[in-house]
């Protein structure tokens, strides 16, 4: 029993393979082909409009359950100039007394 597990050990160590990241000659690491494929698409510069950026928001009677948001930059600027322009609208309408309903 013992051998059969030493022969597991040993050739399941075998079939790892060694660390992924390359070192160049002037000892910095190269970095895998696989990452370089995943972050070839993605937008690393946050102030990129396209960029998506996520925040939690706190859900209405709920002390403790968040709601996770994700929009890019360019959705969350509209958010803020729609949310922007419905309180202005709302208060505008209170200083006119045009919400009075008698």
């Amino acid at each position: 029993m013992a051998v059969l597990t030493a022969a597991l050990i040993t050739f399941g160590l075998a079939n790892i393979p060694a660390a992924t990241a390359q070192v160049k000659d002037d000892g910095a690491a190269e970095v895998p082909a696989k990452k370089d494929k995943r972050m070839a698409g993605k937008i690393t510069d946050r102030s990129h409009p396209d960029y998506i950026r996520c925040r939690s928001e706190p859900v209405i009677g709920s002390l403790v359950r968040k709601k996770k948001i994700c929009m890019t930059n360019s959705e969350w600027k509209e958010y803020a100039r729609a949310g922007n322009e419905g309180s202005r609208s709302l208060l505008d309408d209170i200083m006119k007394g045009g919400m009075r309903q008698d």
